[in-house]
């Protein structure tokens, strides 16, 4: 038995005893199904450089300079690229076994910092997607969310059918303020945990870093899973050194054996 697999007995553990438990999922578990991760060795953004950090104040000043671009950039450069890869991936093993620890009720709630669309594809029903979804579009105005696919862009900027505001993309830009209620849910459901799962999360993008350190505060435990030490590292109860891809289908089994 490897390392890991004796530390996912601890995991085991701590789930029995739970009462609510909630993952936080980051990049890392996307990265296993062929999406880049935006930062480090080979990152998009390393590679292409960084979005400006006032991207939704620079919007907010030209909203159809901002839709001139997106439309330019689905051809070229790192949206394409990133738009690519999302169009071709599929949820891995690891989005499949959140949707079984979802379906037995061992698992309350997923909150995803992926746009990527795979938690919903594999069929998780408790999600919040605290970044946004890459195939939605948004009224900055009344918070509508439209699928990117079957809104027609008559006008640059798109308004909203509903109450005349902005259109944008779903995915929260830099200097955009999460949506209310979005991150309202996420304290929430954190509020309510005793147990919480961190998945391909290097734990450096607040405030969703921060969700770890309030359960942690509020006596739970946490079960990190990575292949990588992370900022969260050194506040985990069980550390399980292996790909969510791999780890989790196995997590699921040992719970399965169990009862």
């Amino acid at each position: 038995m490897q390392e890991w697999e004796k530390a996912l007995a601890e995991a085991v553990r701590l789930l029995h005893n739970a009462r609510y438990v909630v993952a936080l999922v980051g990049a890392g578990l996307s990265q296993e199904s062929g999406i880049p991760t935006f930062r480090g060795p080979g990152g998009l953004w390393t590679r292409y450089g960084e979005p400006p950090m006032d991207g939704y104040q620079r919007f907010l000043r030209d909203p159809r300079a901002y839709w001139e671009e997106q439309l330019r950039q689905e051809t070229a450069g790192p949206r394409a690229e990133l738009m690519q890869a999302i169009a071709q991936a599929r949820p891995n093993p690891g989005h499949l076994a959140l949707v079984d620890l979802e379906r037995r009720g061992v698992l309350k709630c997923t909150i995803t910092q992926n746009v990527d669309n795979l938690h919903r594809e594999a069929g998780s029903q408790r999600l919040i997607e605290i970044h946004g979804n890459r195939t939605l579009l948004r009224c900055i105005s009344c918070g509508l969310r439209l699928p990117r696919k079957e809104f027609v862009v008559r006008e640059i900027p798109p308004h909203c059918p509903e109450c005349g505001g902005i259109i944008k993309g779903d995915g929260v830009m830099f200097g955009e303020p999460i949506p209310k209620e979005w991150l309202e849910a996420c304290y929430a459901e954190t509020a309510r945990c005793d147990c919480m799962l961190l998945i391909g999360t290097s734990g450096t993008v607040y405030p969703a870093a921060g969700f770890p350190q309030i359960v942690k505060m509020r006596g739970g435990s946490l079960i990190e899973f990575n292949p990588l030490e992370t900022h969260l590292t050194p506040l985990c109860d069980v550390v399980v050194r292996a790909s969510a891809a791999v780890a989790l289908p196995r997590l699921v089994q040992m719970l399965s054996a169990e009862g």
